[in-house]
């Protein structure tokens, strides 16, 4: 167990399950206190006590990212529990109806924007003046490699996703001279238990996406996360990177 997160207090949206509970797993046996924010308060519960027995201290909160007075308490409630807010890894995010464009609800496409962009912005006007009055830190953004290319079935997703690489852009140039650092990951598709439900061509047809024929784990995606919350990082802000297995390579 290392302790290069000593000290620090991260918040992590999505941190019940997937690729939020491999970063908050990894950066409790850091030395980090978390807030591990989740809808599934349940969820947020049982990976807040397995964080704390790893090193670290973890605290479950229940929160609708879509919701910004939900984010307003989160970043309160991280920076009252903790002493203050270091570090943000605003990950939450739905997957969202698979039609073309004119065939999707309206409703769903205003979903997916707000859990998937809006969240984001919400979490970051918040998150930022915190960092800011604690000396400073580092947010990173999960978007996705549908935030660099498109996928004609996947829209709303899509423009969330491209939507989020910009305003992660924007934020950290508006605050690089302020101690606070922006950057965003751009997973491929990652293996989990439902994927693997899939019928086995579909699930062939996904891994074949990716030149390195294979999907990536949550854990190889944390890792890059980790990396950009450190001081390794110091002087990288404002940028994209993808963790794909070369799907954007093509």
């Amino acid at each position: 167990m290392g302790q290069e997160f000593n000290g620090k207090t991260l918040l992590v949206t999505g941190g019940g399950s997937g690729i939020g509970e491999a970063v908050v797993l990894k950066m409790a046996a850091e030395g980090a206190s978390i807030l591990v924010v989740d809808l599934n308060e349940e969820a947020a519960s049982s990976v807040s006590t397995a964080a704390s027995s790893l090193g670290g201290r973890a605290i479950a909160f229940r929160a609708d990212v879509a919701n910004p007075e939900d984010m307003k308490r989160a970043v309160e409630t991280a920076s009252s529990e903790f002493g203050g807010l270091h570090l943000a890894f605003n990950n939450a995010g739905i997957g969202g109806p698979l039609s073309l464009l004119a065939d999707t609800d309206v409703n769903d496409y205003t979903r997916v924007m707000e859990v998937n962009l809006h969240a984001a912005f919400y979490a970051m006007r918040y998150e930022i003046p915190a960092i800011i009055a604690a000396g400073g830190g580092s947010i990173v953004n999960t978007s996705s490699v549908l935030g660099l290319v498109g996928d004609p079935l996947a829209a709303p997703y899509v423009a969330a996703k491209h939507g989020l690489t910009g305003l992660t852009k924007a934020a950290a140039l508006g605050y690089a001279d302020q101690g606070v650092r922006v950057n965003s990951i751009h997973p491929g598709y990652i293996d989990t238990p439902l994927l693997e439900k899939l019928p086995e061509k579909s699930y062939s047809n996904i891994v074949a996406k990716h030149p390195i024929g294979r999907l990536g784990t949550a854990a190889e995606i944390a890792e890059m996360a980790l990396f950009l919350f450190s001081d390794k990082a110091s002087f990288i802000t404002g940028s994209q990177f993808t963790i794909d297995g070369g799907y954007t390579a093509r």
